[in-house]
């Protein structure tokens, strides 16, 4: 008897976060040679669901009217996920009909509807790095891991932003018909078995912009415009026409962290953009921004990006022209 993947798609839901995982279970169909899974989108309302990108998809069912039994329920986000507020009834049908299931999870922002049904209190999750400080804020009581593309927590699965629905479903495809189909299935896609890194390789939070009062900006802008200086806290002070003491203790309370871990971050980004144009070795990276050699650059770049500087470098730098073009 085929295991039923029931697809809650959220108002707005982005296109992707609905199709990517459902493909990846339509081609183990395939692979596995048998109708392992019966693939189903349900609504919140009737009627033709309008997507993020505008498409409009045809859902198979409505919350609240769907009583078939769901092996794995997932609910796909949106945009604005974290601003809809639900209808109760809309709650109360995800949280009974998630309990019942074998298991239940999220794609993307699809975590802030699970979160209001108090389904995430306690357990470990993640969502789209952009979007999990707000949903840090809204439920404390979810323990959120910003860098993994997926957790399994128990019979809890969740996915980070958007394609990282893929990476899921893809380890469900694993946990279900075993290693071998599931990398037929990555193979079949053209797409990582396992990806390597993290979502923290994609995230732009880290990236530093200037904060605080003017002359704590004045200081930070001469940072970043000249990462390989030695930056030290007496030189950013003397630049600031403070004390030192005044300035670390000025710094921390406008900007939120201490002097120094904000040029090792302003220097992460200065590298990260050096390694995305492809023209220059780690080497030659570290003593650019201000490393004291390759090392201390990795280190630093897998604290703050989640991979080494080389893996980013092949993964995101520019491809060069073809020749004549």
């Amino acid at each position: 008897m085929a295991r039923t993947i029931a697809v809650v798609a959220l108002p707005g839901v982005q296109l992707l976060d609905v199709s990517g995982p459902l493909d990846v279970f339509a081609q183990a169909n395939i692979e596995a040679q048998e109708a392992f899974y019966a693939l189903r989108v349900i609504a919140c309302e009737p009627g033709p669901l309008r997507s993020s990108s505008g498409v409009r998809l045809l859902p198979d069912g409505i919350v609240g009217q769907w009583g078939e039994r769901v092996d794995t329920l997932l609910v796909a986000g949106a945009p604005n996920a974290g601003r809809v507020a639900l209808a109760p009834q809309v709650l109360k049908w995800l949280r009974a009909m998630a309990l019942r299931s074998r298991r239940y999870g999220s794609i993307c922002t699809g975590a802030f509807a699970l979160a209001s049904t108090g389904l995430l209190d306690g357990h470990h999750i993640t969502t789209h790095w952009a979007a999990a400080e707000d949903l840090a804020r809204a439920y404390p009581r979810v323990n959120i891991d910003t860098d993994a593309l997926y957790v399994r927590d128990r019979k809890l699965r969740t996915a980070a932003g958007v394609t990282a629905g893929l990476d899921l479903a893809l380890v469900l495809v694993e946990e279900d018909l075993g290693r071998d189909i599931a990398k037929r299935v990555a193979a079949q896609l053209v797409m990582f078995f396992k990806r390597p890194g993290g979502q923290l390789q994609f995230s732009r939070k880290g990236e530093t912009r200037p904060m605080g009062r003017s002359v704590l900006q004045e200081v930070q802008r001469w940072v970043a415009a000249n990462p390989d200086l030695q930056h030290s806290i007496a030189g950013m002070a003397k630049h600031a026409g403070l004390s030192a003491r005044h300035f670390a203790r000025l710094f921390h309370a406008e900007v939120g962290i201490t002097p120094a871990a904000w040029v090792e971050q302003t220097r992460v980004t200065a590298a990260r953009a050096l390694l995305e144009n492809g023209h220059d070795t780690p080497k030659l990276v570290a003593s650019k921004c201000g490393f004291a050699n390759a090392d201390t650059l990795r280190r630093a770049f897998q604290k703050h990006v989640g991979v080494t500087p080389a893996a980013y470098r092949k993964q995101h730098a520019a491809q060069p022209e073809e020749p004549g073009a």
